[in-house]
């Protein structure tokens, strides 16, 4: 089956996309439940308030996507790769999100609760606003991430690197952190979250 570029609506089942590529193609509002989009490419391309149940998006390549506030439930990304992409304001339940390569990209707002991202490396990329409660993030890296206002109830950091990233509105006691790795910023966060009055001056 050929898959349409531009779709508005539509209810894909069951259908065999394996390797295709998809370009810049644009759907909005639309459902995929057990789609195979594994090896598939896309470039530029616009998914729009979609849901997507089942399906896998295994060794699949995205370059500038934007999944925007599409719902991802029991979803596989095995060794997807993401660069650049936009998933603002979608949510992922009892998805496979590891192992995964994400180059940048803008995360705002989006919810993965419960999910393991161990060793995921998320350098730079934006994660403001983000629920990641009880997510596992086992020697992730978020060097240099946004996580301004995210939500980290229950999460584990362990070992996670955090080192230069923006934790504006951030509770760290309300994560899990073992030989979490944070700078100096983040520690003198850590030290005020716990009652310290912290002098920088000194």
């Amino acid at each position: 089956m050929t898959e349409p570029q531009h779709a508005a609506g539509q209810h894909f089942r069951g259908d065999d996309w394996y390797g295709d590529d998809l370009g810049g193609a644009r759907f909005v509002e639309c459902t995929f439940t057990d789609v195979d989009l594994s090896e598939a490419t896309t470039t530029g391309a616009t998914f729009e308030r979609c849901t997507f149940h089942g399906g896998r998006f295994n060794a699949s390549a995205h370059t500038a996507t934007a999944f925007v506030g599409c719902d991802f439930r029991r979803t596989s990304f095995f060794g997807a790769s993401l660069d650049g992409c936009k998933l603002v304001g979608s949510t992922f339940s009892e998805c496979v999100l590891r192992p995964l390569t994400v180059t940048g990209g803008s995360w705002l707002g989006v919810t993965i609760r419960g999910t393991s991202l161990a060793r995921v490396d998320l350098s730079g990329v934006d994660l403001r606003e983000a629920d990641l409660s009880l997510s596992d993030l086992t020697l992730a890296t978020l060097a240099r991430a946004r996580l301004d206002r995210a939500v980290l109830r229950g999460t584990t950091l362990d070992r996670t690197d955090l080192r230069a990233a923006s934790l504006d509105g951030v509770d760290l006691t309300a994560a899990v952190l073992t030989r979490t790795r944070l700078d100096l910023a983040g520690a003198v966060l850590l030290a005020q979250l716990h009652g310290a009055e912290v002098d920088t001056t000194a």
